[in-house]
């Protein structure tokens, strides 16, 4: 499920909607939690988690908490500038650079998070859990890993141009 919104630019994308079941004394009570990602497609990029008793509810609150847990991502053209693995519980990601046109080749949340981000190319491999909480928060700890290329030159001292030569 996507959603543009025109008044603040961000593109809501809903990456997983459960419904829980608690037992009581009368029966089952159903509640839901909703994953979801919004991002700007112009490098940043948040997700939130959200639990309530009705539907509309729980992506209303994963929303909000979205939007409030926003990171920027550094972009080269339309990739990612480096490789990177995230870890997150059991869950694994890979995330690596692609060439112009290559598309993104993810699948499920990394999905979401790389469309929601602006990245256009790129090639990812999920490994271990299939969680996709522990997934989406896997991507991000990988994403908070990368390096933009005028910060590695500020922290060695040089400028751009004497770091590419």
């Amino acid at each position: 499920m996507e959603r543009d919104r025109n008044d603040s630019g961000l593109v809501e994308k809903l990456v997983k909607l459960n419904r829980v079941a608690k037992v009581v004394k009368g029966g089952r009570r159903f509640s839901f939690s909703a994953l979801a990602v919004v991002g700007d497609r112009q490098g940043r990029v948040g997700y939130g988690f959200g639990k309530a008793n009705d539907v509309s509810d729980a992506i209303r609150k994963s929303m909000d908490r979205a939007k409030r847990s926003m990171v920027r991502v550094p972009v080269k053209k339309t990739t990612i500038p480096h490789p990177v693995t995230g870890k997150f519980k059991s869950a694994r990601v890979l995330l690596r650079p692609a060439a112009p046109g290559t598309g993104v080749i993810a699948g499920g949340p990394i999905r979401a998070i790389m469309e929601a981000a602006g990245i256009h190319d790129i090639l990812s491999k999920s490994q271990g859990s299939s969680n996709a909480i522990n997934t989406v928060k896997a991507v991000f700890q990988g994403l908070e890993g990368l390096m933009d290329a005028k910060e590695v030159a500020t922290n060695r001292g040089k400028n751009i141009k004497e770091m590419w030569g």
